[in-house]
């Protein structure tokens, strides 16, 4: 990540000395947006601060600092910079979006569910409304209000792809893969690349017990978004039940370097150590998956093969 030269950023603040307050901030607004065009994110956040110091209310920059501290996964900064947008205006519909999925990302789910209920109430004719109770019910396992969230937002945007995987990632966790299927097919035609879709069809053919077409999928959704550590803890699963231990522990580590709450790598890694007959790792693992999470696919099952090691 590059820096911002100290003497750019001397020469920038000596070129600002004498414009008015509005002139400075909204200058400093600009910056730090190009630097952010430039994925220079450190630079980008220094530049919203210095246009928040002269006016702690500026929407704009706050707004902005919030979505690159979400980008970075520093959701309790993200989270403080739309409250403070939300607190002088509370139906500011952006920042409401983006706070509850902050919440959400954060494991707040009660507060993400707060902001998604206001924003249905108050815009309930977008469809990131409905995406976003959608997406925290979900989390919640509250599969048929999901679903019907899902569908609203369908109802105002028939084709929107993101509706449509979620809707079909909802069919998937009620085990209707068929039904599925025929919409991830659909927002394929729409929009070929979106990852997720390929991901859900690879976690689909799995369940399937079909893993090399599972391995094929998640390469396809790797191709597309190579960012993405879900995908890589995927491809590892099923590089376990390939027989290759290796490639597959070296993807779900990776996975977990850039979120090590994720309990599906976690999970993973405990049906690796399994498969490598590595009882106490093996337990370790799991009993800690299994305690969080004792309804997760394979939990019980591996649970139980490594107590027989």
């Amino acid at each position: 990540m590059k820096k911002l030269n100290p003497l750019i950023f001397l020469i920038l603040l000596f070129a600002l000395g004498c414009a008015s307050p509005e002139d400075k901030k909204g200058r400093f607004l600009l910056k730090g947006n190009e630097k952010l065009k430039e994925n220079d994110s450190k630079s980008a956040i220094e530049l919203y601060t210095e246009a928040i110091k002269i006016d702690p209310e500026f929407t704009d920059a706050l707004y902005n600092r919030g979505l690159v501290y979400q980008r970075l996964f520093r959701l309790d900064e993200a989270i403080a910079d739309y409250g403070r947008i939300l607190a002088s205006n509370p139906k500011h519909r952006d920042a409401l979006f983006q706070r509850g999925l902050a919440f959400m990302d954060n494991g707040e789910y009660y507060k993400a569910l707060g902001d998604a209920n206001e924003m249905v109430k108050s815009y309930s004719e977008n469809w990131e409304s409905h995406f976003l109770l959608g997406l925290v019910n979900e989390q919640m396992k509250n599969h048929r209000e999901a679903l019907d969230s899902f569908e609203k937002g369908l109802r105002l945007q028939p084709e929107n792809t993101d509706l449509l995987v979620n809707k079909a990632t909802i069919l998937y966790y009620l085990k209707q893969y068929k039904e599925a299927v025929d919409i991830l097919e659909k927002a394929e035609k729409i929009n070929p690349s979106e990852s997720n879709l390929y991901n859900l069809r690879s976690m689909i053919a799995f369940d399937e017990k079909k893993y090399q077409e599972a391995l094929d999928w998640v390469e396809k959704a790797i191709q597309i978004n190579s960012g993405e550590p879900y995908f890589y803890n995927n491809r590892g699963l099923y590089s376990l039940f390939l027989g290759n231990l290796d490639k597959g522990i070296e993807d779900i580590n990776f996975s977990l370097k850039q979120d090590s709450k994720n309990l599906f790598a976690l999970r993973n890694k405990g049906i690796y150590y399994t498969k490598k007959g590595q009882k106490e790792l093996a337990l370790s693992y799991l009993n800690d998956v299994y305690q969080k999470d004792p309804d997760m696919d394979l939990v019980r099952e591996y649970l139980a093969i490594a107590q027989t090691l």
